[in-house]
């Protein structure tokens, strides 16, 4: 491994040591120092584990709690030492999201502390606001609570190309992959035999041989006339049976095929689940399982006959005129059964699971500072394998979307700056992973 590399990964392991934690709003999620950047100072916590907030006397302890219930925000409030009833305060907490998207909490008394009314879904990624009324005087805290956040520097990302790409509209093919074989098309095969029975004088084409129509193949003497005749080719194309020898006798037989292989069929088969979306004139794409290169085509016809396996055929004629598609290949094929017309894709490449989160990405207009790095959730609502972009739920405004290094950028500066990056329903994150 590289020094370049090495730092790379370096990088990559403190980005997720600092993005990964599970981030607790009742304090700060702030990024662990990396390459000596510093880390800000802890908040003091409460006896119930959460962040105190103070001012003078009036002490207000915020914790998230999710034992048993999805996460909510639990308060409790003492002044000058003293608990204070949970009756005689007002509280509202606003959680300001990127995008300026605010989730206002209210709060009712329960035992011997306030309970949040709102669940607060991932990620747990926000500028905190709290205003809380008690006796007549208000009390006003604000505080960020960034989860998920980094920082890369201008230098690191150059060094790395990391680099992105407008994601903006696009058409989306949803497609069904099914599997087949390239067969002889036996519309092109021709099967030649004597015209007229007799001795077989001599023969000039052998199996594997390229003959032109027209090309004689043999020449046979009548068992009436007696004369001598020249066999020759219906059609240009390869030899692939030859039963004739000079000095046999015809008997009727199949001397010569000749199949042209300037166009194959490939029978492809469509299992029940995927029948009545696989249709004629569908777009296909087919790749042969030896490698080489892809061809698009169109379906030319399903068959209507289920065989022993509950498959249909849907079959593709192809032009092959290099001869490169070989009859008894196995291929996979990608059957465009949708189109659709999105407001916002991204590549596949680009996108990054984070947890259990589908990926998605930065649905804001508020972003972090430059060269910060954020999850944000983003539920995807489609996904294309053929054109490999998938579609974000909702329209968004244009990203910059990075596409190297398996990492999802999203940019927070002018293009030639910083960029962030984004994973999972719920998450942006920024991370490398493998192939």
């Amino acid at each position: 491994m590289n020094m370049r590399t090495q730092f790379f990964w370096i990088l990559c392991l403190g980005v997720l040591l600092t993005a990964c934690g599970s981030g607790d709003p009742g304090s700060d999620s702030v990024s662990k120092p990396v390459h000596g950047v510093e880390a800000e100072p802890e908040p003091e916590k409460g006896p119930h584990r959460g962040r105190l907030l103070k001012d003078g006397d009036f002490i207000l302890e915020l914790a998230i709690f999710e034992t048993g219930v999805p996460p909510e925000f639990r308060v409790w409030v003492t002044e000058r030492g003293q608990p204070v009833k949970p009756e005689d305060v007002e509280l509202t907490v606003k959680l300001i999201r990127l995008g300026d998207r605010v989730d206002n909490i209210g709060f009712k008394p329960q035992d011997d502390f306030l309970r949040g009314d709102t669940v607060i879904y991932e990620p747990h990624s926000f500028v905190v606001s709290i205003e809380a009324v008690h006796n007549g005087k208000t009390h006003r805290w604000q505080y960020d609570n960034f989860e998920g956040r980094t920082k890369i520097g201008h230098e690191v990302a150059e060094a790395f190309g990391l680099e992105t790409l407008i994601a903006g509209p696009a058409v989306l093919h949803e497609t069904v992959t099914v599997y087949g074989r390239i067969m002889t098309n036996t519309e092109r095969v021709r099967e030649v035999s004597a015209r007229f029975d007799g001795v077989i004088q001599s023969v000039s084409a052998s199996i594997g041989d390229t003959v032109r129509k027209g090309q004689p193949l043999a020449k046979v003497e009548s068992n009436e006339s007696l004369k001598s005749y020249t066999i020759k080719a219906p059609i240009s194309g390869v030899i692939t049976q030859r039963d004739a020898n000079s000095g046999e006798q015809t008997g009727g037989r199949q001397l010569f095929t000749i199949t042209d292989t300037s166009s194959v069929w490939v029978d492809l088969s469509v299992f029940p689940a995927d029948r009545a979306r696989v249709v004629a004139g569908a777009p296909v794409t087919i790749t042969p399982a030896t490698s080489g290169p892809s061809i698009e085509s169109t379906i030319d016809r399903v068959n209507v006959v289920a065989q022993a396996n509950q498959a249909v055929t849907a079959r593709v004629v192809l032009d092959n005129p290099d001869g490169q598609f070989l009859p008894g290949t196995y291929v996979t094929a990608e059957v465009i059964v949708g189109t659709h017309l999105v407001p916002l894709a991204v590549k596949r490449t680009g996108l990054q699971a984070f947890r259990d989160f589908t990926p998605g990405v930065d649905r804001g207009t508020r972003r972090p500072g430059p060269g910060h790095a954020l999850r944000q959730r983003k539920q995807l609502s489609r996904q294309s394998r053929h054109r490999k972009v998938r579609r974000i739920a909702r329209p968004l405004r244009l990203h910059h979307v990075g596409i190297h290094h398996q990492l999802f950028i999203t940019t927070t500066i002018p293009r030639s700056g910083i960029h962030t990056a984004a994973g999972g329903p719920g998450c942006v994150e920024l991370y490398p992973v493998t192939d």
